[in-house]
């Protein structure tokens, strides 16, 4: 059995500066089959305030799965990766880089800080939707995360 399905839903953290691909991602996760709530920050400054609760995010809940962009303003989505695995609190939440980066060192340098994988993010919609439904299916589904 699955977290959600004990009626816990399964928290994620959204790390996103796309309002349009934002948008879209929590869209299609809050139309998928598993319950999940999802937390959207738009930068790497905030998404790090976030998991370590604090500011405006001392409440904030402790995610379950984290879908991080690479470009992002403020701190780069390589070092919000950085910092988490460095973490010995938060190394052991998933790490889901989306990015529409195609170059081999950059995606080899994410692996090498310990993402637990990359997708890319496709343009064309339909793509786009599909490729956050196998997220979905694969990382809230498939693979028992570890516990908080």
């Amino acid at each position: 059995m699955t977290q959600a399905t004990l009626g816990k839903p399964i928290e994620i953290l959204l790390v996103e500066d796309s309002p349009d691909d934002a948008c879209l991602t929590i869209e299609t996760l809050k139309d998928g089959k598993v319950r999940n709530h999802v937390s959207h920050v738009e930068d790497g400054e905030e998404a790090l305030c976030f998991l370590r609760q604090k500011g405006q995010h001392e409440k904030a809940p402790r995610p379950d799965l984290i879908l991080l962009d690479l470009c992002l303003p403020k701190i780069n989505g390589r070092e919000v990766l950085r910092a988490i695995k460095e973490d010995p609190d938060l190394r052991r939440i998933p790490v889901v880089i989306m990015t529409t980066v195609d170059d081999r060192e950059q995606i080899r340098e994410v692996y090498n800080r310990h993402a637990n994988c990359l997708v890319n993010k496709p343009v064309d919609l339909d793509e786009f939707i599909n490729v956050v439904r196998s997220i979905e299916d694969f990382w809230l589904t498939i693979v028992k995360l570890p516990a908080a």
